[in-house]
């Protein structure tokens, strides 16, 4: 129980035990940790068998029940608290199915599952997980503690093509850049993300992605950033940190979405333009801020 406190930086617990899982409140057993953000909750958790409890701070009923530890946000301390638990016990293994390159390097800690193919050269932290048929093309670095969920892509061939004016021939420009996926990212299932064209394309720490995501080369994701599924990002865009984008955005080459930016659902974003304003939401195609997206709205119904 001391372990769990320490996780979430909670005083000291009024009770002992080993604590193995979370569960619901439903399927909790003594050695379950669950949580509760109001009083109906804090209610069903106390009567239940759940061997710790975390519950928001000052809610009414928790006085006497000392599997109860007070925090701030219960659902996220509930969150911590699931991932460490499940590391505790983690063995690190390269499934045989997997096919690893020349000068490939794997830290300490990291699971490669079935099917994964990692190409030559590629570095990847400690402590990851890769999933089936995850696929790793050359000159891609994972930091540590990356997921990559079953049949992503990363490091793969740019879309960019050089046009001959006369013949309209298209000819492939030069995709022998990189990826760099920084520290705590979680990239979703059959996810793609292309390496750069000359230079990098870049993910940065903490960013969560969602299934079915295509990020261009040469976009620079920033830090704690949200995609949601089916979103589609052009080449050479840039997701500054704490960006949020809602599901099927898409946003044009060359594009900016500052920091804290929220991208409704089915957004779109011109190639080359500029979105700002930390917190702003922004809705439609092309995406222009709410409140503008919904008179346009009206006035579509009016007439």
């Amino acid at each position: 129980m001391s372990e769990v406190a320490g996780w979430i930086g909670a005083g000291a617990l009024s009770v002992d035990g080993e604590i193995d899982r979370v569960s619901s409140i439903e399927t909790a057993t003594a050695s379950s940790v669950v949580f509760a953000v109001d009083p109906a909750s804090l209610k069903a958790a106390v009567e239940s068998n759940a061997g710790l409890i975390l519950a928001r701070k000052r809610l009414e009923g928790m006085e006497n029940d000392p599997r109860i530890c007070q925090v701030a946000d219960p659902r996220y301390a509930f969150a911590v608290v699931a991932k460490r638990l499940k590391g505790k016990g983690f063995e690190a293994e390269v499934h045989p199915s997997a096919v690893v390159g020349k000068g490939v390097k794997i830290g300490a800690g990291t699971r490669i599952g079935p099917g994964v193919v990692i190409g030559d050269g590629v570095s990847i932290g400690n402590d990851c997980d890769l999933f089936a048929r995850v696929t790793l093309y050359p000159q891609t670095i994972l930091g540590d503690r990356v997921v990559v969920q079953a049949g992503a892509v990363l490091g793969s061939t740019g879309f960019g093509y050089a046009r001959h004016a006369e013949t309209g021939e298209y000819v492939i420009f030069p995709q022998q850049g990189s990826l760099h996926v920084e520290d705590d990212v979680e990239i979703g299932a059959n996810s793609t993300i292309d390496r750069g064209a000359l230079g990098e394309t870049r993910i940065g720490r903490g960013t969560k992605i969602d299934n079915l995501v295509h990020i261009g080369h040469n976009c620079v994701i920033g830090k704690n950033v949200i995609i949601a599924a089916q979103t589609g990002i052009s080449g050479s865009s840039v997701v500054e940190d704490g960006a949020i984008l809602g599901g099927q955005v898409g946003i044009g080459e060359h594009a900016t979405v500052g920091a804290g930016v929220i991208l409704g659902g089915g957004a779109g974003v011109l190639s080359g333009k500029k979105m700002r304003g930390p917190g702003e939401v922004f809705w439609g195609r092309p995406a222009r801020p709410l409140k503008e997206y919904l008179r346009d709205l009206a006035r579509l119904r009016k007439g």
